[in-house]
């Protein structure tokens, strides 16, 4: 069975002959912005898994970019879709009541951990769309018009969330962009200033949100903060819990509403449930959570839940959409919750971590051209520098790992404002076998890049 098999490359390289002429009708075809690194041509998928079309076997430290938590093909998940194809694709919310969507946000309602005793929760199609989404609510609770974000930040692709986006590689050449979003500094403790300890970064970073409202917006213009819990592509950078409740206090005491981008964090992925519950342990429970990603096993669903007085304060007709909670998704999304509390995915992301964080703390001792790890739970990231002394990033290695270990049946991805950091983002339910056979791969394929410099 496929769900537990291990990397095995067939084919004299990759892609295979099969897989390299399907690569060569999506160069004719597809428009070359929408990029794939990869030489893989997937014909079926089952846990952490993958078979190509010339039956090449990887196993997937990617998950579609954290969509699969719950992993490929979860047969008790293709099951529930199967039954509600059965009885209907689609009925547009707004014209008929499904109840699969009013489960699911009573669902999210009880296990979401944002402030308030009564909650509300609607559906949207992306992480895009529920940031987007949020960011209405904010504006239309509290009356304001600007919200702060931060360095390294990545919230999507729409003209709002790209402006909202750090890295403006997302950006390049498409603005105007829109007003009224401000950007202050995320506490990425491996670059703090030179000589600078640990508490003193916690208040340097904090002071940079009270700049932006010397310099950029008054207190009482700022509609919300954004944060994510972990940065994605930004590095991997998990918010220092001392962090995350100063910006909470700022937020109380200006009126803000605190948003957690979940997107990337949410659904076990960091050893809980949701990473926002590591916030409300220390009193700093955020206002509105966007999730998404692994919220459907792949199904395109995200949501948006907040206490009832803020969602109440949206008019009619501002927000929702055509697709917005699809009952196939409904149905997926209510199965995979189910299953991730049934089996535990939040204990078994940090029984992941401790496999994964003894060989990479150790590759940390053996290769000077890792400068740090981080993470929270199975959410981990490697930083790669050229020197430990400098932190020069090394985006160059870096792509010849990643291009060396998909040679060899694993696939990893790298993230981070310097292109600089491979990301851990495997299935959960991935066995350890086949967890250590993807760290072999890696090892070996860091060795023979560093060796090839």
């Amino acid at each position: 069975m496929l769900e537990n098999a291990l990397p095995e490359i067939i084919t004299e390289q990759v892609p295979g002959p099969k897989a390299a002429a399907v690569i060569a009708r999506r160069g004719d075809a597809i428009p070359g912005a929408i990029k794939c690194v990869y030489p893989l041509v997937i014909e079926k998928g089952a846990g952490a898994m993958v078979e190509d079309v010339d039956g090449n076997r990887f196993v997937d430290w990617v998950g579609g970019v954290g969509v699969l938590n719950i992993g490929y093909s979860h047969p008790e998940i293709v099951a529930a879709v199967k039954d509600q194809s059965d009885k209907y694709f689609h009925g547009m919310f707004n014209i008929v009541t499904h109840e699969g969507y009013v489960k699911l946000a009573e669902t999210l309602n009880t296990i979401v951990p944002v402030r308030g005793d009564e909650k509300m929760t609607f559906f949207a199609n992306s992480g895009a769309e529920a940031d987007e989404n949020a960011v209405k609510i904010a504006k239309a609770f509290t009356k304001r018009p600007n919200i702060i974000v931060f360095s390294g930040a990545f919230h999507g692709r729409t003209m709002l969330t790209m402006t909202m986006t750090s890295k403006k590689a997302y950006a390049h050449g498409l603005g105007p962009f829109p007003d009224g979003v401000y950007r202050a500094q995320f506490p990425y403790l491996y670059r703090n200033p030179a000589g600078m300890s640990p508490a003193d970064a916690i208040a340097y970073y904090t002071d940079s949100i009270y700049r932006v409202f010397e310099e950029s917006s008054p207190a009482d213009h700022v509609a919300a903060i954004v944060v994510e819990p972990l940065q994605g592509e930004g590095g991997f950078i998990p918010a220092p819990l001392e962090w995350v409740q100063a910006v909470r206090k700022i937020c109380d005491e200006k009126g803000i509403l605190l948003i957690a981008d979940e997107v990337q964090t949410g659904f076990c992925r960091t050893g809980k449930m949701f990473a926002s519950q590591y916030w409300q342990e220390v009193g700093a429970a955020p206002d509105i959570i966007t999730t998404a990603k692994s919220i459907a096993a792949g199904l395109p669903l995200s949501a948006i839940t907040a206490r009832k007085e803020i969602m109440e304060s949206v008019k009619g007709g501002t927000i929702g959409g055509t697709y917005c909670g699809n009952p196939v998704a409904c149905a997926a999304a209510l199965k995979v919750i189910e299953i991730m509390q049934r089996d535990r995915l939040d204990l078994r992301a940090g029984e992941i971590s401790d496999i994964i964080m003894a060989r990479f703390n150790r590759w940390q001792e053996n290769y000077a051209v890792i400068g740090d790890v981080r993470g929270m739970g199975a959410m981990v990231g490697i930083e790669f520098v050229k020197d430990r002394a400098t932190k020069a990033p090394d985006p160059e290695l870096v792509s010849a790992i990643v291009a060396e270990a998909a040679q060899n049946g694993l696939i990893i991805e790298s993230a981070g404002v310097y292109g600089n950091v491979i990301r851990f983002l495997a299935p959960l339910v991935i066995t350890n076998e086949q967890l250590e056979a993807g760290l072999d791969i890696f090892e070996k394929a860091l060795v023979k890049c560093v060796k090839a410099v």
